[in-house]
């Protein structure tokens, strides 16, 4: 059986501490992402900035484009994310998508908890780039298991 390829270029994710949360406890909700928890290959960049009224806040963010990252990353969404979020992101698929890239917000606290959970507020934000265009995404994404 050949090795299945996956259409994807690279894959961004960004997410914050706010003053109020633990920035290891959000770092350890970062490297839940991935199936062996803390690959080595992957660089976490962290920034310092201020919100509006002031208050630290601690940026996370890293790109991966390691094709065998990539993979294991989506195998690992598509084997997580819930029913109802895969239909969710299908029902919502043209507002996630847009040119090459699907964009999903995954909640912190749940990841922290090792669940894959879409949301809202204050999310992982995750940006998935494909090699292939916009009117393929949806075609891919459902054959990658990420939606129905």
């Amino acid at each position: 059986m050949a090795e299945v390829s996956i259409p994807v270029k690279y894959v961004n994710i960004r997410l914050s501490a706010h003053a109020t949360e633990d920035t290891a406890k959000v770092e350890r909700a970062f490297w839940n992402l991935f199936p062996d928890n803390k690959p080595t290959e992957i660089s976490l960049n962290l920034n310092s900035t201020r919100g509006h009224y002031g208050n630290p806040i601690t940026l996370f963010e890293t790109q991966i484009e390691d094709p065998d990252l990539i993979k294991a990353f989506i195998e690992r969404l598509a084997d997580n994310l819930s029913e109802p979020d895969k239909i969710a992101l299908g029902k919502d698929s043209r507002l996630i998508i847009e040119k090459r890239n699907l964009y999903l917000r995954l909640d912190k606290q749940a990841l922290f908890n090792g669940r894959l959970k879409l949301c809202k507020a204050d999310p992982i934000r995750i940006r998935i780039h494909f090699k292939e265009k916009k009117e393929k995404v949806i075609e891919l994404c459902r054959n990658l298991g990420l939606m129905l």
